[in-house]
């Protein structure tokens, strides 16, 4: 491999380096992670010619049917993860709730939250999915097994999120809150190579990405702004809809193009459908990073305390201006 090519390992190792205490963990935590990615790329580049389709017959805690890649990708993110000896305590979509360092192993100074396979109703026909992390400190004392305290932290608190999206090619995308990095999978060196440097949402997009089936249980403000974004009132002309119904890849799309992602509260979904912990928290401080902003129609999501640690929420995430202008139109502050 050329010393000019950047990977995931290296780039990681050389930003440590910024830290003069930092001790290893931390690379190798994103190492696993890393590597959990690769063995899930692989099964999902193999659906459809080995038995990995379909249901799995169970549920997750929020009574969604699980797909079989759901299944495994869990039990792999759990396994790269646990044994390791970084992390004191996991949490998953599917599980939860906190998951526990297996007895007889050691913890670390971390926690891990991760949604597995998001978009796994997509799996059948081919479309984008992802996983996505979330990486804070421990706050419990002593370095014994990690608590439910350690997971319920505001998303202000991450020390590290990310991505990693399995499309036409399989992508890393994370922050440490030092800029937005962006690494594909390079199949001849079975590495993640830097591709996308210092990633930058534009301030303003074209892309607005809401699933309109929901347009008669919003509320009259997200009608008003869908009704504006498709309106020659926006000054360039109508906004373009594009929505795939995979978090990861409608964000990863409007993260390098720009745009805006709704999923706004509804009369069916009071308090939104997306989880804080596991997809709003990491999405919204990687597009902070990025110079973008998140919100739930009110309030900035990294500063929300979480009350549970299946909590959902309402969220708006994207260019800072479409961002805002959504915003507006929720609160009452605009018309169409």
């Amino acid at each position: 491999m050329s010393n000019s090519v950047m990977t995931l390992n290296r780039h990681i190792i050389e930003q440590e380096r910024l830290y003069p205490h930092a001790t290893g963990a931390f690379t190798a935590l994103l190492t696993d992670i890393a590597l959990a990615a690769k063995i899930i790329s692989y099964h999902v580049n193999k659906a459809g010619l080995v038995d990995v389709l379909g249901a799995a017959g169970t549920k997750n805690v929020f009574g969604e049917e699980q797909a079989k890649l759901d299944v495994f990708a869990n039990d792999i993110m759990i396994r790269s993860l646990a044994y390791g000896g970084k992390l004191c305590a996991m949490a998953s979509e599917e599980s939860g709730g906190l998951i526990p360092i297996p007895e007889d192993y050691p913890t670390g100074k971390y926690v891990c939250l991760f949604d597995p396979l998001d978009g796994s109703s997509n799996i059948d026909v081919n479309v984008s999915i992802g996983t996505i992390f979330s990486i804070y400190r421990r706050v419990s004392p002593g370095d014994g097994p990690g608590k439910v305290e350690d997971l319920m932290q505001p998303g202000y608190s991450q020390v590290c999120a990310g991505y990693v999206i399995y499309g036409s090619s399989t992508m890393l995308v994370y922050t440490t809150g030092t800029g937005v990095y962006g690494f594909t999978l390079d199949p001849s060196y079975g590495e993640f190579v830097l591709s996308h440097e210092k990633i930058k949402i534009p301030k303003k997009g074209k892309i607005y990405s809401i699933n309109e089936s929901y347009y008669d249980y919003w509320d009259e403000g997200v009608r008003n702004y869908v009704r504006w974004a498709k309106s020659s009132k926006t000054g360039d002309g109508p906004m373009n809809s594009r929505y795939i119904g995979s978090l990861v890849a409608d964000f990863h799309r409007n993260l390098l193009k720009g745009g805006v992602f709704l999923y706004p509260a509804s009369s069916k979904a009071p308090r939104g459908k997306l989880r804080l912990m596991y997809e709003a928290n990491p999405m919204a401080f990687i597009v902070e990073q990025a110079g973008g902003k998140a919100s739930d129609g009110f309030r900035r999501i990294l500063d929300i305390q979480p009350e549970d640690i299946n909590q959902q929420t309402p969220l708006i995430i994207g260019s800072r201006e479409d961002v805002e202008i959504a915003e507006a139109f929720i609160q009452g502050k605009r018309k169409a």
